[in-house]
């Protein structure tokens, strides 16, 4: 994936939204021990490459999602934490965004010039059910960043962020359905309450996949496949475009006295992001060409 950058791999399961990792799945599959931590060594530097023009294949204004299959706060990385904050810190022109389970770790991992938070930086926790919601989203209302956000999902239990959301300091909540073995039900009435919440505070929201299992109207409905997934989430309507997010982006030294100012980026879809339910959140496709009629 174009926008993602793991520059290690392995997680040790946290709470309950754990407890059917897609990580673990696919690593199990490929006879992979998922509970192993390790630095990967051909990715680490992934937005610091550059192509054959010498261009960064990551784009100025592009998001990037770090750790995807671990945590950037989880304590076997701490020996790598401090080149990765590095690597951060020369890219002030991308976005990244940081998704934790661990946000009483972070303030003593933070860069000593840190100060209140880098522009670059997204910060964003895990909140799978209200008791997880109660434990984290308060820690991250306290912790010195300048843009933050919540994850609902896997959404394994009702959750409300009313009296959270009132701070104003929250920009965005993502929510979705859990996948892959042992998922559990998701309920359409606990999306419509968030969606709810959000709407009366302007945060964004967005519903990115309704999980494999999900209820309406007191039936269940069994989607395996996570197009179909998407697609029915972008057809719920549940989305709300909130407060737009400023981020005051600025140029790597060396780049700034070419260009100036950081360029805008533009996504490009393809067929198979028409309907998609993180479409509103997505750097756009990768030009994969594997759409029909692409």
């Amino acid at each position: 994936m174009h926008d993602i950058w793991n520059p290690w791999h392995g997680c040790a399961k946290k709470s309950e939204g754990c407890a059917n990792c897609y990580m673990y799945f696919l690593d199990r599959a490929r006879n992979i021990d998922p509970s192993r931590v390790f630095r990967v060594k051909n990715n680490f530097y992934y937005p610091l490459q550059k192509n054959s023009r010498g261009e960064y294949k990551v784009k100025s204004g592009e998001t990037l999602r770090v750790c995807m299959t671990s945590d950037f706060f989880i304590e076997e990385a701490d020996q790598w934490r401090g080149e990765a904050w590095d690597i951060i810190a020369g890219r002030p022109d991308v976005v990244f965004y940081l998704l934790t389970k661990r946000p009483e770790r972070v303030a003593k991992l933070l860069p000593k010039n840190w100060g209140g938070g880098w522009e670059n930086v997204f910060f964003n926790v895990t909140a799978e059910n209200q008791a997880r919601a109660d434990e984290r989203v308060p820690l991250l209302l306290d912790l010195p960043f300048r843009h933050k956000g919540v994850m609902v999902a896997p959404f394994i239990g009702e959750v409300s962020l009313k009296k959270y959301l009132k701070s104003g300091a929250i920009e965005r909540v993502v929510a979705g359905g859990e996948n892959y073995d042992g998922s559990r039900v998701l309920k359409c009435e606990w999306v419509e309450k968030l969606y709810s919440e959000c709407v009366e505070s302007d945060t964004t929201f967005c519903f990115i996949e309704t999980g494999t299992l999900f209820e309406k109207g007191g039936k269940i409905y069994r989607m395996p496949d996570k197009r179909l997934q998407s697609k029915m989430a972008f057809r719920s309507g549940y989305f709300h475009g909130g407060r737009k997010a400023e981020y005051k982006l600025d140029l790597p030294p060396a780049q700034r006295e070419l260009t100036g100012e950081v360029a805008e980026y533009r996504p490009h879809f393809g067929p198979m992001c028409a309907e998609c339910g993180s479409r509103p959140i997505c750097n756009g496709c990768a030009r994969c060409r594997k759409c029909p009629n692409a």
